[in-house]
């Protein structure tokens, strides 16, 4: 039987404009853009700062990636979602937040994102006090991503013991919330107390900026749904799993009593563009190489296997071509720009995708996406 029915809203319309059981339309002409009831496909960027062999000094990736920050706040990108990592080249931006003032500074339209702020490693109050500066500082542009980090190496550096992160990482981001949300803050779980403390200063954006939680494992999602946070959907599982998440998560805020209409649930994919399919798919084994590889080592290879990077017959140690192989087949967009745009589309009809968190791969990938596949979408 099809997931797909007709929008309650609308009985007369039977033919080619359908309300999925993933909370994806697709829409007919009286309904689609410009019929003042449909919702815009939102783009944004999941920028990694990234060093691979340490090529160029490190300052020359810090502005490159700002130059591409300031195309978008002209291209009609939603936010600039910006990662935050320690102690690798993978992404060198350890100080997400000073890096967003910077971003709030330069910009005009962009609303800036967390992606995330890694929760667990933070006093709280300290982490809910530079957001809302944040926030107020950028005229309320903030969006606010919170994950519980999955490296042990950043664990053991910053002394949080990993068995005890995602109970901190959870524990953190219901303090921030709390904390931005009350006129003094009172506080008793298993890792802080407060009492009485007036946290300063409150955001720009009333009662908080929006809240999202990086969410990979259906308990990460039953966890973000109870608490009624958005999720940010995740960038590493195959293409097939994104709509079982999405709906696991649809059924549970349902079920405790929350809203699934008018959320945005950033759905992040590495992207590669190129003019021929041939050199997309270069560039896409190239990206899916380097990010295999950040994961698969000794520390991480459990994580990876989970998230799908590595199977448990791959080479932990070196991420063989097996698993770069799996990761362009079932994880990455790739092709060229009308390919590209196709391939989004047949997400917006199969799961009802309405924000892509795009993380190009490449600069080419990027200005490619930015000009001739995005304003296929606006």
């Amino acid at each position: 039987m099809s997931p797909w029915r007709v929008p309650s809203r609308d009985r007369r319309c039977r033919r080619s404009c359908w309300r999925c059981d993933h909370g994806g339309i697709r829409w007919c002409h009286s309904h689609g853009p410009g019929s003042g009831s449909f919702r815009a496909m939102k783009f944004g960027v999941l920028q990694f700062f990234s060093w691979p062999g340490r090529r160029v000094p490190l300052a020359t990736v810090y502005q490159r990636a700002l130059e591409r920050i300031d195309i978008m706040d002209r291209s009609g990108y939603d936010c600039v979602w910006l990662a935050e990592h320690h102690f690798t080249t993978y992404s060198v931006c350890p100080s997400v937040h000073l890096m967003a003032m910077h971003v709030a500074d330069r910009t005009r339209n962009l609303r800036i994102g967390t992606g995330v702020s890694l929760a667990a490693l933070y006093h709280p109050l300290r982490l809910a006090e530079e957001v809302a500066l944040l926030d107020v500082l950028s005229g309320g542009r903030v969006n606010w991503g919170a994950g519980r980090g999955f490296d042990p190496g950043e664990f053991r550096a910053f002394g949080v013991p990993a068995e005890e992160s995602q109970e901190r990482f959870r524990e953190a981001v219901d303090i921030v919330v709390a904390a931005w949300r009350d006129a003094r803050l009172n506080w008793s779980g298993p890792h802080w107390q407060f009492k009485d403390v007036e946290v300063l200063p409150k955001p720009h954006q009333q009662p908080h900026p929006p809240v999202w939680v990086a969410a990979s494992s259906p308990p990460a999602i039953e966890w973000a749904a109870s608490r009624g946070y958005s999720i940010m959907l995740d960038p590493h599982c195959s293409l097939g799993d994104l709509g079982l998440k999405r709906e696991l998560y649809r059924r549970e805020l349902a079920r405790h009593g929350h809203a699934f209409a008018g959320r945005d649930l950033p759905m992040a994919r590495l992207i590669a563009v190129a003019e021929t399919a041939v050199e997309a798919r270069r560039v896409a084994e190239q990206g899916a190489a380097w990010t295999v590889s950040a994961y698969a080592n000794k520390d991480n290879a459990g994580k990876a296997i989970s998230a799908g990077l590595l199977s448990k017959s791959d080479d932990a140690a070196t991420g063989d071509a097996a698993a770069v192989e799996r990761y362009v087949r079932e994880v990455m967009i790739h092709g060229t720009p009308a390919q590209v745009a196709d391939q989004i589309r047949a997400l917006q009809d199969d799961i009802g995708l309405d924000y892509l968190l795009c993380a190009p791969v490449s600069h080419t990938s990027f200005m490619l996406l930015t000009e001739q596949v995005l304003p296929k979408f606006l």
